[in-house]
């Protein structure tokens, strides 16, 4: 079997260290030891740390931006489109939930991190932008009611997932009561209800 390409190895070692310890404890000199690489060959692939994050959220973790980046007006339902959003969401805040965390005990850490996305023109707002654009697109294709509020809407959908993966995180076993399908489901039937 054929060993995997180093780019492959980095990228599945950060991964793992930022699941495990979280992004803050994640240090280049870890993740090129679990890589069997060197630093040296980390920068190679990835310019900095919050490069190579932006590559794991992107290649490792549920596609919640490619989800919404391909989500277009008048096609499947409204129902349809918003209960795979909130099902794709809820997966992705539950792995990044515990990647963040920890930037938030190291004030300084967080700062450079945040920085850094805006740099590289990302971060947490970027899916409440993508579900407002797909929510206003199907306003103007009169799916969604002229006067509803698309912004309120995407962040009380997004919102909802990030709160599930934060509040049963804590609890024994981390299982929220309700299984993943029913919840984005009755999330998105609830929210298109105030919409449509």
């Amino acid at each position: 079997m054929e060993p995997k390409p180093a780019r492959v190895r980095i990228v599945d070692a950060a991964h793992e260290l930022m699941l495990s310890i979280g992004l803050a404890r994640t240090t280049t000199k870890e993740i090129a030891r679990a890589a069997a690489c060197s630093e040296a060959a980390l920068y190679k692939y990835f310019p900095s740390k919050e490069e190579l994050f932006v590559t794991v959220l992107k290649e490792r973790l549920p596609g919640l931006g490619g989800l919404l980046a391909e989500l277009v007006a008048g096609e499947g339902t409204v129902e349809a489109n918003l209960t795979e959003v909130a099902r794709q969401a809820a997966l992705f805040y539950e792995q990044t939930f515990p990647m963040v965390a920890s930037l938030y005990a190291e004030p300084q850490l967080k700062r450079r991190h945040e920085e850094r996305m805006r740099e590289l023109d990302t971060g947490p707002h970027m899916p409440i932008q993508g579900l407002d654009g797909y929510l206003r697109a199907e306003q103007r294709a009169g799916r969604v009611r002229a006067d509803a509020d698309t912004y309120a809407a995407a962040s009380l959908l997004l919102g909802a997932c990030a709160q599930r993966a934060f509040a049963y995180d804590a609890l024994p076993g981390g299982t929220p009561p309700q299984p993943l399908e029913e919840f984005a489901a009755g999330l998105a039937r609830t929210l298109l209800a105030g919409i449509s």
